[in-house]
């Protein structure tokens, strides 16, 4: 999994990119492969084959949106840190907490409903929401980069909304 430092390039042209800003792209990037992994066991565990393509197609989601946060941190000068590691820690807080979340679907597939894994996948958006919204509170990331944030948000508030519309309509 890459992890993102700060860059040593003086191209002036460049935003400058802190510490801070790393850690909230690594934090956005982990949120998302673990979400990615998330709606793909939710989809391997739900029983009504509409809702596995639209779980699968969430999973394939937020994949994308990883693939689009590690390009953008590349194309601002954000690269991966040598061995010794810029960022303390295996994993950032929110990253870590995302991670919780969506660890509870696994445990909600075995022996439980299409709509008690929907409920996991509902816990596991709200705490991406938190994370994005912490990100784009941030003081650090560049202006062309919390664009990208702020519409990845907004998708993802979206498919929370519709999580919940089919746990409801599960029950």
């Amino acid at each position: 999994m890459p992890r993102f430092g700060t860059t040593t390039n003086q191209d002036t042209t460049m935003p400058a990119i802190t510490p801070e800003s790393a850690r909230v792209f690594n934090d956005l990037v982990e949120v998302n492969k673990t979400g990615a992994k998330g709606y793909q066991e939710a989809a391997e565990g739900v029983s009504d084959p509409q809702l596995k393509a639209e779980l699968s197609r969430l999973s394939q989601q937020r994949a994308q949106f990883a693939a689009e946060l590690e390009q953008q941190a590349r194309r601002l000068g954000v690269e991966a840190p040598s061995n010794e590691g810029t960022i303390e820690g295996a994993l950032t807080d929110a990253a870590a907490a995302v991670h919780r979340g969506w660890i509870n679907v696994k445990s909600a597939i075995t022996g439980q409903d299409d709509s008690a894994i929907l409920g996991e996948c509902e816990t596991g958006d709200k705490v991406a929401l938190e994370a994005y919204e912490s990100a784009l509170k941030s003081q650090s990331v560049p202006a062309e980069a919390s664009s990208v944030i702020q519409k990845q948000h907004s998708e993802i508030l979206a498919a929370k909304n519709q999580v919940t519309q089919w746990k409801a309509s599960n029950r």
